[in-house]
């Protein structure tokens, strides 16, 4: 049989080689539609260009073009059903993955269904420096359009909240703008039309243990395949690591499937995988959704690969050609396994860390981990394009699979040892001690 050929939006080297290495992997043929680095030109989202562009490129195509796909957030998560409509692709419709996307727009459709989601409204940018009516700190403040934490600031007074939301007119741009045009794509309800693209939205924080629900929605059939735990740095809002399968009680899980499903179906969101995070306070019993995404989370790939034997990208891509996506459960070769956010929360310069050739070494020598660092020696990280959240710089992602807990933990002790991250205004602090710190200086 002719492999498929499945084009992928943002495709980068580290998601291709999970793509190649999964089973069945020779039934399909990947393209990369972009590369990764092409959704973001200096910091800016060239979206008309880049649309146009990847529709010549399938036009031109001289084969059967079978399905296109991606597994980033904006603007491919926009990009990727628009251009399954214009070459009549299975794909998700553009207005429900708007929907998600537009944070004030989800809020709206969730609280058709749902209780669980906290107080919220816009924010008036050009107006009085104090929170909407109705509101009590600890407020997030943020775009209607950002991700991975971008231009997200978590308030406790009226000068935090000032200052927040200086920052957020500021940029809010960058992602803004972009946004609109997909937004002008659409017959949009009064209220989204009168807030756009370069709205911002506050709403009063969530507490307890933060999860992820991953899914998927196939000719609408909703399932929920896996819960992974998100667990903070102490005392921040930043991701130390993500963790599969997660540990909340059978019971937990449950429910939060079930508010899963009725969030998905109310939002129409179909032939598409998703995910949506959650904090869950178990001493009261809470539940309050954060916000949904309209597919799956590639941080998670391995997790699932190593636990359940197949990563998630594989559901994505047999729901775009037309395949049933359900897949076999805890097949893999560990029982739990985890990716980690080695961070800092300080600024500083990058004097020392371990050579590729060290750190190939490590992973050779331990089964289960693989290291991946993201920036260099004599690197300033200020001057990184841009940080991940609002109040840490990454320094390397490590990924650690395990037959229990302890034995995760002590590997990514380890891998942090062998990173060997020096700064110039830290002497003689190596990596492990920025997971001691609480602040952003």
């Amino acid at each position: 049989m002719e492999p498929s050929n499945v084009f992928i939006v943002g495709l980068d080297e580290k998601n291709l080689a999970v793509l190649c290495a999964q089973p069945f992997a020779e039934r399909y043929r990947f393209h990369a539609l972009s590369a990764y680095e092409e959704m973001q030109n200096g910091g800016e989202v060239p979206l008309p260009g880049l649309l146009d562009r990847m529709e010549r490129t399938l036009e031109e195509f001289p084969g059967r073009i079978d399905a296109v796909v991606g597994y980033w957030d904006f603007p491919v998560s926009t990009i990727v059903p628009i251009l399954c409509r214009r070459f009549g692709l299975r794909g998700p419709d553009l207005e429900a993955v708007v929907k998600c996307e537009h944070k004030y727009w989800s809020r709206l459709e969730q609280r058709k269904v749902i209780e669980e989601c906290p107080r919220f409204a816009l924010v008036d940018l050009d107006g009085p420096a104090k929170p909407p009516e109705g509101l009590r700190y600890p407020i997030w403040i943020k775009p209607v359009k950002s991700y991975s934490s971008e231009l997200a600031f978590r308030v406790a007074d009226d000068t935090q909240y000032e200052e927040a939301v200086a920052e957020v007119r500021e940029g809010i741009g960058r992602l803004g703008e972009p946004f609109e045009f997909v937004l002008d794509r659409l017959d949009l309800p009064p209220e989204i039309a009168e807030a756009g693209g370069q709205a911002c939205l506050a709403e009063e924080a969530l507490t307890g243990e933060q999860v992820t629900v991953e899914g998927y929605s196939f000719d609408g059939r909703i399932e929920v395949y896996g819960v992974v735990d998100s667990v903070n740095y102490p005392g921040t809002s930043s991701f130390l690591r993500y963790q599969y399968p997660s540990a909340l009680p059978g019971a937990v899980q449950e429910r939060l499937a079930d508010i899963s499903r009725r969030v998905i179906a109310q939002i129409g969101l179909d032939n598409s995988t998703f995910c949506i995070e959650y904090f869950c306070d178990m001493d009261s019993g809470r539940i309050g959704l954060l916000e949904v995404n309209p597919r799956h989370s590639q941080s998670h790939a391995e997790l699932f690969e190593q636990v359940d034997g197949v990563p998630n990208h594989n559901r994505l891509i047999s729901i775009a050609l037309g395949e049933d996506p359900r897949l076999p459960h805890g097949q893999g070769p560990y029982a739990i396994a985890a990716k980690w956010f080695l961070r800092r929360f300080a600024d500083g310069r990058v004097t020392h860390r371990a050579d590729d050739e060290a750190l190939e070494r490590l992973c050779a020598e331990i089964p289960g981990v693989k290291v991946i660092p993201l920036v260099d020696a004599d690197t300033r990280l200020s001057d990184l394009p841009q940080a991940t959240d609002s109040y840490s710089y990454e320094l390397a992602h490590v990924y650690t699979a395990a037959a229990d807990e302890r034995e995760l933990r002590d590997k990514y002790t380890r891998a942090v040892a062998a990173l060997d991250f020096r700064f110039d205004d830290d002497p003689g602090a190596g990596a492990g001690s920025t997971g001691k710190e609480t602040g952003r200086a």
